[in-house]
């Protein structure tokens, strides 16, 4: 049997659905986890942008670095191949020079970090996130950056034999934010991907009436 599992965002998260998600069988956040509460308190997966600015903030942050949801949670995703973004530096420096940090790897303090609080480290392979461009491309993308860490998440789990025969559920995506992400690219991938059958956004009414 797969597993049922729990993406949450840290957009707004629909009332009722906090049971929903912590009944599941993995849950998965984000960062600061900042659906925490809202989005329940169970937490198996932090999944962080492991490079620049965001992976160094929290890095640097005892709040984050002694919060519930990493105090509780089993792994620590990097969603950016160091790899990846090593080779991406030289575009961005002359497509984007205020990004002049954007590709800074932390992939290997966040490893020590997870090492040293009995964690698992786990980075999400570059094939992912080319996969999820190379789906993108069908929807209209524009100029971006990189695609949001939700979407890569997604797709690793999609694209995972792990995680064959699991049902994916989200909640908390609001495909807003960051102009770097090609976020109403991405909210139409995602709708057709709940539309195909392939993940299920959680929405009160439906959560609650299936018991999912």
């Amino acid at each position: 049997m797969g597993r049922r599992i729990m993406v949450v965002g840290n957009g707004e998260i629909p009332e009722g659905v906090a049971e929903v998600i912590d009944a599941g069988d993995l849950v998965i956040r984000f960062n600061e986890s900042r659906s925490f509460g809202p989005g329940g308190s169970r937490t198996d997966v932090v999944a962080v942008c492991s490079t620049g600015r965001p992976a160094r903030r929290m890095l640097a942050s005892e709040d984050w670095r002694s919060s519930k949801p990493i105090a509780d949670c089993g792994a620590i995703w990097s969603v950016r191949d160091p790899q990846k973004f090593a080779e991406m530096r030289p575009l961005l420096k002359v497509s984007h020079p205020e990004l002049d940090d954007f590709c800074d790897d932390m992939s290997v303090e966040l490893g020590a970090f997870a090492a040293d609080r009995g964690k698992q480290h786990y980075i999400v392979p570059r094939a992912i996130h080319e996969a999820v461009d190379a789906a993108l491309a069908e929807h209209e993308p524009g100029d971006y950056v990189v695609p949001s860490s939700g979407l890569i998440v997604i797709a690793e789990l999609m694209n995972n034999p792990v995680y064959a025969g699991s049902s994916i559920s989200i909640a908390g995506f609001g495909h807003q934010g960051w102009d770097g992400h090609p976020f109403a690219a991405e909210k139409r991938l995602v709708d057709a991907y709940v539309a195909a059958g392939q993940i299920t956004r959680l929405h009160q009414p439906l959560a609650l009436s299936q018991g999912t």
